[in-house]
């Protein structure tokens, strides 16, 4: 049988990640980062998910999305109700998962063409 190693059609992938790094194409990160297909902004200021604030999704915003992942580290965390409502007020969806969920689901969306972006808090 012959294997063929198929790369996908964005620039940007998510190999894995947990709550102390993550792995993007084959570049290992350790602060808080925001990635779409076509995107990559390696420094996020936010480092705790329940102390979000809604300034602090502008530069998901920025990368016009339709649905917002939310790494929120090891374990799911949310983010405060205004927060959340920052994107409902724009028409955006908003999940919040693991780091691990997220980039798994981040991949799926991905590829499928969608118009996905991610923001992972790492600490």
């Amino acid at each position: 049988m012959q294997l063929t190693l198929e790369r996908p059609d964005y620039d940007f992938f998510l190999r894995g990640a947990d709550g102390a790094s993550a792995l993007v194409n084959e570049r290992k990160l350790e602060r808080s980062f925001v990635i779409s297909p076509r995107t990559l902004v390696e420094k996020w200021s936010v480092v705790d998910v329940t102390a979000m604030a809604p300034a602090d999704l502008q530069p998901l915003f920025e990368l016009e999305p339709e649905l917002i992942l939310l790494g929120s580290g090891q374990t799911q965390a949310f983010p405060p109700a205004e927060t959340m409502a920052a994107c409902l007020s724009q028409g955006i969806g908003l999940e919040t998962m693991t780091n691990a969920a997220a980039a798994r689901t981040f991949n799926v969306l991905a590829s499928e063409g969608r118009k996905v972006v991610a923001g992972f808090v790492l600490s």
